[in-house]
Parts: C-alpha cells; sequence; structure tokens
C-alpha cells in the first residue's frame, strides 16, 4: 500500500470517529395510558425508525412505564440500526404533573444516553407550536387544555374521568350509558342512541349493572363515534349530549385564550368532529398542528442539547 493511499485512510477513520462521535440522535417518547409511541430522528431531521409499545402513564405504573417506553425505544433503534445508549431522549409522558415526577424519570436507570422528560400535554404543546407560543386542547379519551406562553405554562382540565375530562369520549360515552339507565326506569324517552347503547350493554337492570362495573374510560369513549353520528341524524338525546360536551370543550379553549395565547391546535381522536360546535371565537382560533407530541418530545431533548428546536 503506498503512503498516499494509508494517508488517506488515516483520515477517513478519523472523518469516521469524528462524525460518530460529534453527531446527535435523538429519541422522542409520546407515553400514555393506553400505548408509547417512539420515534428516532438524527441531528438534521431524518427520521431513522418508529415503534410503538404498551402502556406508559408514569403515575398509573412507574416501573411498566419504563419498561415499555425502553421496549418501543429497543424496536424503533433496532430499524434504525443503532444502539439505545445512543439516544437523547425527549419523554413526554402521562402522569408527570409536577417537577418532581419529571425528576423521578430523568434519575431512573433509563439506557439512554441522555434523558428529558415532562408532562406528555406539554410535548404535544411543543410539537403543535414548534417549541412556540400557543394552546392546545386535547379531545380524546378524556381532555385538557395547556398552553405556553413565553416562559408561563397554563393548564386546565387533565383531571382524569372521575373528576373531569368534561366533553371528552370518556364524557360523552358515559352521559349516554346514564341515560340508557335513565330509560330502563322509564324516566326518560328513548332514542336510537340509548337504543345503541342497550344494545352493546345489555338490555336489563341486571346487565347494565354488570357492564358498569368493570367499564373503564375507554369503555366509555368507544360509544362517542355513536353519540356523535346520532347527534348528526337529529337524536334529541345525542345532540344534547354533543353540545354540552362541545361547550366544555369550547371552555378549555376560553381558558387559555384568557391567558394569552393566541392560537389554538384541537387535538385527539375527536379533534375532527368537534369544530362545527364550537364557539365561534374558539374556532376562529385554531390552526393545524405543526408537528405531533412525539416530535415534540424530540424537540424537548434537542433544546436541552442547545439546539434549534426546528430542524428544517
Amino acid at each position: 500500500m503506498s503512503a498516499k493511499n494509508s494517508l488517506f485512510l488515516m483520515v477517513f477513520f478519523w472523518y469516521c470517529q469524528f462524525v460518530t462521535q460529534t453527531r446527535k440522535l435523538f429519541l422522542g417518547i409520546d407515553g400514555g395510558g393506553s400505548k408509547c409511541r417512539a420515534r428516532i430522528r438524527d441531528q438534521s431531521g431524518v427520521l431513522l425508525g418508529e415503534a410503538i409499545g404498551g402502556a406508559s402513564n408514569v403515575y398509573q405504573n412507574f416501573e411498566g412505564a419504563l419498561a415499555s417506553i425502553v421496549s418501543a425505544a429497543t424496536d424503533a433503534s433496532k430499524l434504525a440500526g443503532i444502539a439505545v445508549g445512543e439516544l437523547h431522549a425527549g419523554l413526554g409522558l402521562a402522569g408527570i404533573v409536577t417537577s418532581v415526577g419529571a425528576e423521578k424519570v430523568t434519575q431512573a436507570r433509563l439506557p439512554f444516553a441522555t434523558v428529558t422528560a415532562d408532562n406528555d400535554a406539554y410535548a404535544a404543546c411543543v410539537g403543535a407550536f414548534s417549541g412556540g407560543n400557543g394552546g392546545i386542547v386535547i379531545a380524546g379519551t378524556g381532555s385538557i387544555g395547556y398552553a405556553i406562553v413565553g416562559r408561563d405554562r397554563h393548564m386546565v382540565g387533565g383531571w382524569g374521568f372521575q373528576l373531569g375530562d368534561h366533553g371528552s369520549g370518556a364524557w360523552l360515552g358515559h352521559h349516554a350509558v346514564r341515560r340508557a339507565a335513565l330509560a330502563l326506569d322509564g324516566l326518560l324517552q328513548p332514542t336510537g342512541l340509548i337504543e345503541e347503547v342497550l344494545k352493546r350493554t345489555g338490555r336489563t337492570r341486571n346487565e347494565l349493572s354488570r357492564w358498569s362495573e368493570s367499564a373503564t374510560p375507554r369503555d366509555y369513549a368507544a360509544f362517542a363515534p355513536l353519540v356523535f353520528q346520532t347527534a348528526a341524524s337529529a337524536d334529541v338525546q345525542g345532540m344534547t349530549i354533543v353540545i354540552e360536551g362541545a361547550s366544555a370543550i369550547s371552555k378549555l379553549g376560553h381558558a387559555l385564550l384568557a391567558r394569552g395565547a393566541k392560537h389554538l391546535c384541537l387535538l385527539g381522536g375527536l379533534s375532527s368532529v368537534y369544530p362545527p360546535y364550537l364557539d365561534a371565537d374558539v374556532r376562529a382560533a385554531l390552526v393545524p398542528a405543526e408537528h405531533d407530541a412525539v416530535d415534540g418530545a424530540i424537540m424537548m431533548a434537542r433544546r436541552a442539547h442547545g439546539l434549534a428546536e426546528r430542524w428544517s
């Protein structure tokens, strides 16, 4: 081998080592009560791998949530052909409600190069506005409003099924089932919505009681499409529930606008069906999200390393 070729190989080897040591690979996690979404991008924003894992609400099951996060990250890293130890992780997780909760996650022995953790609603808001100011209203199985205005954060709702989640899918379904119970007692005139609910839960007092004993928020939320469908067909019970639910979602939007948010993103499984029912000022403030919560988590990690949130 000539001296010239030897020099070229040495320079090439040095360059490869330099790139390996200086490149940053970012993992974004959107962890919720039902699933965990993982995504890997390089420093320039190129998508390298994605995967979906199990439930990852750190309040409900801390160790189980961490296991889901690592599993989803590992699956994504295998697709990307890299090791999880190379990843700088941004974790947007349900169940983080205080800085203490975030510290507990970052201090856990996760296998990533670095870890930045925060609430999943915060990650969604960062993604929706690429790290800028704005507010989000999430209307899915649950509901919450969240805004970033300058250095301040504002959260409204998000109390969970027992205390809140007004206007959410679970809330809509719960109200439909409650009306079905009233109809069984002869206290409410049955409609198409109530008939469809009773088909699924059972038509007797015993059957409906047994169904409700084990029903979860997700079970109630399964009735939400039916509520909207019957409302569109002028079913009086469906219309009543949707109008009341839309009022609750509008109130979340009003609260964020009052706290200084200029624009709102409506997110979640009901985001496509609610807008026609919302108050006019809330509809006028709606804009499309720029990125989702997974990319928002990646932006959190980028910010922690002194990089701009936007990669393009």
